[in-house]
């Protein structure tokens, strides 16, 4: 942990949110220091089992919304608060995020013993014209090494009619590659994808998730330091055969109030190549505001 500037405990967003700015005003050498000073990770796999992630790279794309509310991600501070109380919780093993975020905890001594996982490619942003064409814009492979990352995380949407797909796959596979050259994880998220009304949509049939599965499943040189994160769908039997990959399941926007849901989680988590899940909005904005309680539900269900 690096030591923020002197000052009354962090008891209040605001005063978290001064003192982070203070750092970067004032010394911003000391993210490189904490970077190279953060304890790793002992392995992979936490104490349930599986490998229990804290995701929040959805800013970084202009994806801020959470439920009705179109800017519930937009408070910095809040969403830190909500993260460090996140990543506190038992049974959760790491975070994965844009380095803004992952720097900000960093300085915050909330990754310590965590396994950390870099977001690469936020430049399809949300809503506009170009988000197939999914750049890499975060960490890249040499920038994960660096910082003693353990992996690095892409997004990958296949849409058979938006000519930008090609280059996100070469972009996707290079960086695939990159990572494997420098034993780190590569954890890539695939849909197949189409336009509906203007927006983007993912398609969630089995069809499709095999497919995207077995698509991001031959990028790059080697496999070797790949996993695949995949939603959650009532055909996961179907999906999880597709691959000898690990899978990750994705939490999305899954109210964790919803009883259902919850169990389509449990039982796609006793999959044998599904190794874990990575959750975001679900745990860290729930229904009634009780992040502590949400991550220790998710937990004891794994």
């Amino acid at each position: 942990m690096t030591d923020l500037p002197a000052g009354p405990p962090a008891d209040s967003t605001g005063e978290l949110v001064r003192r982070l700015v203070s750092v970067r005003m004032d010394d911003p050498g000391a993210i490189a220091r904490a970077y190279a000073d953060r304890r790793a990770a002992e392995g992979l796999v936490g104490a349930t089992g599986k490998l229990m992630l804290i995701a929040a790279d959805h800013t970084a794309r202009g994806v801020l919304r959470v439920g009705a509310d179109p800017l519930a991600m937009a408070d910095r501070g809040e969403l830190l608060s909500r993260l460090v109380v996140a990543l506190g919780r038992p049974g959760i093993d790491g975070f994965m995020g844009t380095p803004d975020l992952v720097e900000d905890l960093l300085l915050l001594g909330a990754l310590e013993g965590k396994v950390v996982l870099g977001s690469m490619n936020r430049g399809g942003l949300a809503g506009t014209a170009f988000e197939i064409d999914d750049r890499m814009t975060g960490y890249d492979a040499d920038a994960v090494a660096a910082a003693r990352l353990d992996g690095g995380k892409m997004l990958l949407r296949i849409d058979p009619d938006d000519l930008a797909t090609p280059r996100t796959l070469e972009s996707c596979a290079a960086a695939v590659s990159a990572l494997a050259r420098r034993g780190r994880l590569a954890m890539v998220e695939p849909f197949i994808s189409h336009r509906v009304e203007g927006r983007v949509k993912n398609d969630l049939s089995a069809e499709a998730v095999v497919r995207s599965a077995t698509v991001a499943a031959g990028l790059g040189a080697t496999s070797a330091y790949t996993w695949l994160k995949l939603p959650v769908i009532e055909e996961m039997e179907q999906v999880a055969a597709a691959t000898t990959l690990p899978i990750h399941l994705l939490g999305g926007e899954t109210r964790v109030d919803d009883a259902e849901a919850m169990a389509r989680w449990k039982r796609a988590l006793a999959l044998p190549t599904v190794i874990g899940m990575t959750v975001g909005r679900a745990l860290l904005y729930p229904p009634d505001g009780d992040v502590a309680t949400a991550v220790d539900r998710t937990v004891g269900m794994i």
